[in-house]
């Protein structure tokens, strides 16, 4: 369970209690952040090494969390949280584009975020992974939440008439997967490409998804 163990009281240096406490919790997601999401990772990171990064002690670390599982589990939220604030406001500023160019804006928001620190990516799609029952569970979560989201926007996309009416969450999932997998493996170094020709090849498999071309006709 995160969160502090007991509760802030005071004021010091013209600050309050919970001012202090929220910069303590800063200064440990950003250290977490430089771990976990680089060198030695989650698993090769102690509690002690975590606050010294932190420039704290590990008197603070207990006054704010429990273990550095809780820490890992609210940088994996706080992360998830930049890029969804990242591609609700390409939402709000694609208005009504077209389908094909307000994909490519939100997932080029989407895209830019994520990547534009590779820790974000590590703690996103691998320092999360097989941690706990716990994190799989926010894990998991957290990718349905991602689903609703699009599945928003493909309702929407029905609702104008530019995809076909039926059920998508299937197909959504399935393609949340195909995003994480080539931005995790662009990132990585195994994928020949700009970031750019990398949200265009998401947004044709996404258009093939909602705008499947028709049958061929048969014969000569």
């Amino acid at each position: 369970m995160a969160g502090r163990l007991k509760a802030p009281t005071g004021r010091y240096g013209g600050r309050s209690a919970a001012e202090r406490q929220a910069e303590r919790r800063r200064r440990f997601l950003d250290a977490a952040l430089q771990l976990f999401g680089g060198s030695p990772g989650y698993r090769g990171t102690t509690v002690a090494a975590l606050s010294m990064a932190a420039g704290l002690s590990t008197r603070q670390f207990y006054e704010e969390f429990r273990t550095s599982e809780d820490v890992l589990a609210a940088l994996h939220l706080q992360v998830n949280g930049w890029a969804e604030e990242a591609v609700l406001a390409a939402v709000a500023d694609a208005g009504p584009l077209p389908l094909a160019e307000r994909a490519t804006a939100i997932f080029r928001a989407y895209a830019a975020n994520v990547t534009a620190d590779p820790r974000r990516i590590r703690i996103t799609f691998v320092e999360i992974i097989g941690v706990s029952p716990r994190l799989e569970e926010q894990r998991l979560a957290r990718r349905a939440r991602w689903v609703d989201l699009v599945c928003a926007e493909v309702a929407s996309a029905v609702a104008r008439g530019e995809a076909a009416p039926r059920d998508y969450r299937l197909a959504v999932t399935a393609f949340i997967g195909s995003v994480n997998g080539l931005l995790h493996d662009w990132s990585a170094g195994w994928v020949e490409a700009t970031l750019d020709e990398v949200v265009d090849e998401l947004v044709r498999l996404l258009l093939g998804i909602l705008q499947p071309a028709g049958p061929r006709p048969v014969g000569p």
